[in-house]
Protein backbone atom coordinates (compact mmCIF):
# COMPACT_ATOMS: atom_id res chain seq x y z
CA UNK A 1 0.00 0.00 0.00
CA UNK A 2 1.43 3.37 -1.31
CA UNK A 3 1.85 5.83 1.47
CA UNK A 4 -0.78 8.46 1.35
CA UNK A 5 1.71 11.41 3.22
CA UNK A 6 -1.25 12.23 4.95
CA UNK A 7 -0.67 13.14 8.71
CA UNK A 8 -2.40 14.43 12.02
CA UNK A 9 -5.18 16.40 11.38
CA UNK A 10 -5.88 15.85 7.33
CA UNK A 11 -5.31 12.02 7.91
CA UNK A 12 -8.41 11.55 10.24
CA UNK A 13 -10.39 14.00 7.85
CA UNK A 14 -9.72 11.73 4.84
CA UNK A 15 -10.09 8.62 7.06
CA UNK A 16 -13.70 10.03 8.03
CA UNK A 17 -14.28 10.60 4.34
CA UNK A 18 -13.31 7.57 3.38
CA UNK A 19 -15.93 5.75 6.68
CA UNK A 20 -18.79 8.23 5.22
CA UNK A 21 -18.56 6.68 1.83
CA UNK A 22 -18.44 3.32 3.35
CA UNK A 23 -21.63 4.16 4.93
CA UNK A 24 -23.48 5.40 1.97
CA UNK A 25 -22.66 2.38 -0.18
CA UNK A 26 -23.62 0.19 2.73
CA UNK A 27 -26.82 1.99 2.58
CA UNK A 28 -27.56 2.11 -1.25
CA UNK A 29 -26.44 -1.21 -2.10
CA UNK A 30 -26.93 -3.50 0.78
CA UNK A 31 -31.02 -3.95 1.80
CA UNK A 32 -29.94 -5.02 5.37
CA UNK A 33 -28.54 -2.30 6.11
CA UNK A 34 -31.32 -0.05 5.31
CA UNK A 35 -33.55 -2.00 7.12
CA UNK A 36 -30.96 -1.68 10.18
CA UNK A 37 -30.49 2.36 9.62
CA UNK A 38 -34.48 2.15 10.15
CA UNK A 39 -34.39 0.12 13.20
CA UNK A 40 -31.43 1.96 14.41
CA UNK A 41 -33.65 5.29 13.85
CA UNK A 42 -36.64 3.57 16.46
CA UNK A 43 -34.41 2.13 18.59
CA UNK A 44 -31.21 4.31 19.27
CA UNK A 45 -34.33 7.18 20.38
CA UNK A 46 -36.35 4.38 22.63
CA UNK A 47 -33.28 3.22 24.50
CA UNK A 48 -32.70 7.23 25.71
CA UNK A 49 -36.44 7.01 26.50
CA UNK A 50 -36.44 3.61 28.12
CA UNK A 51 -33.13 3.21 29.71
CA UNK A 52 -32.66 3.87 33.59
CA UNK A 53 -29.08 4.31 34.05
CA UNK A 54 -26.30 4.74 31.86
CA UNK A 55 -25.22 1.00 31.68
CA UNK A 56 -28.26 0.14 30.27
CA UNK A 57 -28.13 2.38 27.66
CA UNK A 58 -24.86 2.12 26.70
CA UNK A 59 -25.47 -1.54 26.16
CA UNK A 60 -28.69 -1.02 24.31
CA UNK A 61 -27.47 1.52 21.81
CA UNK A 62 -23.98 -0.53 21.71
CA UNK A 63 -25.98 -3.32 20.23
CA UNK A 64 -28.11 -1.70 17.47
CA UNK A 65 -24.31 -0.05 16.58
CA UNK A 66 -22.77 -3.59 16.73
CA UNK A 67 -25.38 -5.39 14.47
CA UNK A 68 -24.98 -2.30 11.69
CA UNK A 69 -21.03 -2.53 11.63
CA UNK A 70 -20.80 -6.82 11.11
CA UNK A 71 -23.52 -6.11 8.86
CA UNK A 72 -21.13 -3.28 6.70
CA UNK A 73 -18.24 -6.49 7.76
CA UNK A 74 -20.49 -9.08 5.89
CA UNK A 75 -21.07 -6.62 3.11
CA UNK A 76 -17.66 -5.83 2.36
CA UNK A 77 -16.75 -10.00 2.21
CA UNK A 78 -19.39 -10.88 -0.06
CA UNK A 79 -17.75 -7.46 -2.18
CA UNK A 80 -14.63 -8.85 -2.41
CA UNK A 81 -15.63 -12.35 -2.77
CA UNK A 82 -17.96 -11.60 -5.83
CA UNK A 83 -15.12 -9.38 -7.37
CA UNK A 84 -13.01 -12.69 -7.87
CA UNK A 85 -15.75 -13.56 -10.28
CA UNK A 86 -18.68 -15.77 -10.63
CA UNK A 87 -17.78 -18.96 -10.35
CA UNK A 88 -18.72 -21.54 -7.33
CA UNK A 89 -15.99 -22.12 -5.20
CA UNK A 90 -15.88 -24.20 -1.71
CA UNK A 91 -13.66 -21.20 0.29
CA UNK A 92 -16.03 -18.26 -1.45
CA UNK A 93 -19.15 -20.25 0.17
CA UNK A 94 -17.26 -20.61 2.94
CA UNK A 95 -16.26 -17.12 3.77
CA UNK A 96 -19.91 -15.46 2.53
CA UNK A 97 -21.21 -18.12 4.85
CA UNK A 98 -19.13 -17.43 8.28
CA UNK A 99 -20.02 -13.52 7.59
CA UNK A 100 -23.34 -13.87 7.51
CA UNK A 101 -22.97 -16.07 10.56
CA UNK A 102 -21.48 -13.43 12.47
CA UNK A 103 -25.01 -10.74 11.22
CA UNK A 104 -26.86 -13.17 12.79
CA UNK A 105 -24.86 -13.69 16.17
CA UNK A 106 -24.76 -10.12 16.42
CA UNK A 107 -28.53 -9.86 16.16
CA UNK A 108 -28.76 -12.71 18.86
CA UNK A 109 -26.67 -10.29 20.85
CA UNK A 110 -29.07 -7.40 20.45
CA UNK A 111 -32.18 -9.29 21.16
CA UNK A 112 -30.74 -10.78 24.25
CA UNK A 113 -29.75 -7.37 25.37
CA UNK A 114 -32.63 -5.35 24.67
CA UNK A 115 -34.62 -8.73 25.92
CA UNK A 116 -33.15 -8.05 29.49
CA UNK A 117 -33.17 -4.92 29.59
CA UNK A 118 -36.81 -3.88 28.85
CA UNK A 119 -37.48 -7.13 31.25
CA UNK A 120 -35.49 -5.01 34.17
CA UNK A 121 -37.19 -2.20 33.30
CA UNK A 122 -40.64 -2.90 32.99
CA UNK A 123 -40.16 -5.32 36.17
CA UNK A 124 -39.30 -2.32 37.97
CA UNK A 125 -42.06 -0.85 36.95
CA UNK A 126 -44.33 -2.93 38.69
Amino acid sequence: MAYSGNTGFTRIIKAAGYSWQGIKAAYKYEAAFRQETWLALVLIPLAIYVAENTTQLALMISSVLLLMLVEILNSAVEAVVDRFGDELHELSGRAKDMASAAVTFSLLIMLLIWGLMLWEIFSHAR
